[in-house]
């Protein structure tokens, strides 16, 4: 399986802000502009507190299981494996979300005078701080399921170094 690449989940965070800002900016000259949920923040901020945990509680494990403590309860391949992808989804679908939030929230510090397009905006911008901590916890769980052996292999077609 492939690292996740920032560029590629900042790429995603742009593309879909600047889709949703010209979408609020189209549909804001209809008359309406759809609402930011506040469960958004708080959703993804779940998420990412079940992402970090998996990871802590993996790292703990893989910890104990490398120093062979007596007591230390073995990290099954396929359930590390899941999740990664779990990871890896929640990394890439955060990233489009938050640009999403990010880019109606762009559009709506335009109007802070108007106390519900505020309230939005506040909900946009806590929603992509929540989007950040996802990616941020995938990143971390990739990183604690990655196995020595693959440091080995990304060096093994690196120029040696003299």
């Amino acid at each position: 399986m492939k690292e996740l690449r920032i560029r590629l989940l900042a790429g995603v965070f742009v593309v879909a802000g600047v889709l949703s800002w010209a979408g609020a900016r189209l549909w804001n000259s209809i008359g309406t502009l759809p609402s930011v949920p506040l469960a958004a923040p708080i959703v993804l901020a779940v998420i990412a507190v079940v992402l970090l945990a998996t990871a802590l509680s993996l790292r703990a494990r893989l910890k104990a299981q490398r120093e062979r403590q007596p007591d230390a309860k073995g990290v099954d391949p396929m359930m590390a494996a899941r999740a990664v992808v779990f990871g890896h989804a929640s990394a890439l679908v955060a990233a489009l979300v938050s640009g999403m939030y990010g880019g109606t929230g762009v559009f709506l510090l335009e109007s802070l005078e108007i106390p519900a397009r505020r309230d939005q905006a506040i909900y946009a911008g806590f929603a992509v701080a929540a989007g950040i901590g996802v990616i941020a916890a995938a990143l971390f769980l990739e990183h604690v399921c990655k196995l020595p052996e693959d440091d080995e292999n990304d060096d093994a077609g690196a120029a040696p170094t003299v």
